[in-house]
């Protein structure tokens, strides 16, 4: 059914049923709802009250039982479990929205011209901020250098973020001001070189902690202001839970006291980031934070950079490069830091490997760790290159959260990185859903698009938003449709230890769902990419919707 024919949001109120004995807020009916649960059931019709979904059947069971204040026809829509986004950075998300978008540049010289128009429109701006850039998009696919920028900005700081995250260019004044130079003491990261042995400006993994105080860190009005953008591009998307992968303590209460005041309402499964305030915190002290919006109970931990910016940690040497990138957490301090963790039967360990050696020495330090654990859920976040012996050493016990679109965006590129025997282990969802049971997905945004549609047609179809490649890419490792709809729901919220809160529409659960334009369960690719979300529920409320008359 098409948008424009919708009445979905006329609400009828319907007093009193006299043939009804049940009072309920809300009666949704003549949908085809997906509810993911463990027979993978489609119904027609559910009752909620309260926030809570209190009945799921066909049409005829829920309106002849219930009667409600509110009842929403669906005319055939199909409904979802509100989308879990498992791997985000949502903050982030929010404050980038005030620096300039460089996601799908072309060129260098593209980015240069965006710079000069973004600083004539802004003359007084004291600070450029870019976020977004991947020269494996461009024509020429090197690494940019500082040269013009020192040329065309030589007296304001310019410091443009890799769309990883994991490497930044700066100009010339902002190395002088942060006092950078080749001599400058580097801990798990790289200063780029030219051919002459001078800084080309570019800085990876740990290299970029040397220019951090100079960049103006956000005030608590802009991160307020920055938390609610990033719930109405979300809430827009469908996206009714975000695993934030990384936050220090005093981001984590600002969360929690907009949560308490209702000026947020998204739910936020928060990791704490690995820092020695935060883990005393968290696990010597507080404990767990367990709330019905936010969730802490888990860690984020770094074993290896990106692949994108070669410093994911290889086993060999890159095919293009004569280094097999860098561990940001020392192994001995991986294996230390996981023993630290298992202690606390509560707290999970989430950790970024990369690369088939990250991949490898965390799986390592997860098991040696995990002897005695019977459910403890410890997640490695994204496993885009193994080796394929070392796919075995996944179990129940450990959950893989990967990003289908990363395989997507770096389909043209990657095996020039890492050669075609290693192209064998990339990517390999399937097999990591059969070792483990269950697989976790997210996008990783603003790394990748918000969209969990995108998502969804990587993960099965494994093509990118053109329908590239034909037949997909690395297609024996796709996940059906159904498997992938159940990763970014149920499996979502398992791998959040809140499976029997959200994550399917089934009685007791929280009624969290999302409706589309569109089945994705049914229609072609392109169709799944052009479908549209027609409204965003959150405990039984709507958070986000498209009006539409007849």
């Amino acid at each position: 059914m098409s948008l424009n024919r919708l009445s979905f949001f006329c609400m009828i109120l319907s007093g009193f049923c006299l043939s009804c004995s049940n009072s309920v807020d809300t009666i949704i009916h003549g949908a085809t709802i997906y509810t993911v649960d463990e027979n993978n059931k489609i119904a027609q019709a559910m009752a909620i009250d309260d926030g809570v979904i209190v009945a799921v059947g066909t049409d005829d069971e829920i309106l002849n039982e219930y009667h409600a204040r509110g009842v929403l026809d669906a005319k055939g829509l199909p409904i979802y479990p509100g989308f879990i986004d498992s791997h985000a950075h949502f903050l982030a998300l929010g404050l980038l929205q005030n620096q300039i978008d460089l996601t799908n540049t072309k060129s260098f010289d593209e980015i240069i011209g965006m710079l000069q128009a973004y600083k004539e429109a802004n003359p007084e701006i004291q600070i450029i901020q870019g976020r977004g850039w991947d020269q494996n998009d461009w024509s020429v696919k090197k690494l940019p250098t500082k040269k013009i920028l020192d040329s065309l900005f030589p007296e304001i700081p310019i410091i443009l973020r890799r769309i990883d995250g994991h490497a930044i260019l700066v100009n010339q004044y902002v190395m002088n001001q942060a006092e950078v130079d080749l001599s400058s003491p580097i801990e798990n990261g790289i200063i780029i070189k030219d051919e002459k042995d001078q800084p080309t400006g570019v800085l990876i993994d740990g290299a970029m902690n040397l220019v951090d105080a100079i960049i103006p860190q956000p005030t608590k009005k802009e991160k307020i202001e920055a938390l609610k953008r990033a719930e109405e591009i979300c809430f827009s998307h469908g996206i009714t839970t975000v695993s934030e992968a990384g936050l220090d303590k005093e981001d984590i209460f600002l969360i929690k006291d907009l949560h308490d005041s209702k000026e947020l309402k998204i739910k936020i499964y928060a990791m704490i980031s690995n820092t020695e305030e935060n883990l005393h915190y968290f696990l010597d002290q507080r404990g767990i934070i367990s709330t019905d919006k936010l969730n802490v109970r888990s860690v984020k931990v770094y074993a290896d950079g990106a692949l994108g910016s070669r410093g994911a940690a290889l086993k060999e040497n890159y095919s293009d490069a004569d280094h097999r990138g860098v561990f940001l957490t020392e192994i001995e301090d991986l294996q230390q830091l996981a023993f630290r963790i298992a202690q606390k039967e509560t707290f999970q360990m989430n950790t970024h490997a990369i690369g088939d050696l990250a991949n490898y020495e965390v799986l390592r330090a997860y098991r040696n760790a995990l002897f005695f654990s019977k459910d403890p859920r410890w997640r490695i976040e994204h496993a885009q290159i193994m080796d394929t012996n070392d796919i075995n050493l996944y179990d129940y016990r450990i959950i893989p959260s990967v990003q289908p679109t990363h395989a997507t965006s770096d389909m043209n590129w990657v095996e020039e990185r890492i050669g075609p025997q290693r192209m064998v282990g990339a990517y390999p969802y399937k097999r990591l859903l059969e070792r483990s049971g269950s697989i976790a997905l997210g996008t990783d945004f603003p790394v990748e698009d918000v969209s969990p549609l995108k998502t969804f047609v990587a993960a099965v179809a494994r093509q990118d938003m053109n329908g590239y490649p034909r037949k997909g890419f690395l297609k024996r490792d796709s996940l059906s449709r159904q498997e992938a709809l159940k990763g970014m729901t149920y499996w979502g919220a398992h791998a959040n230890f809140e499976e029997d809160k959200k994550g399917s529409i089934e009685v007791g659960k929280s009624a969290d769902f999302t409706i589309l334009d569109k089945d994705i369960m049914l229609i072609d690719w392109p169709s799944v990419l052009s479908t549209r979300v027609v409204a965003t529920f959150l405990d039984g409320d709507i958070v986000f919707s498209n009006r539409f008359s007849n």
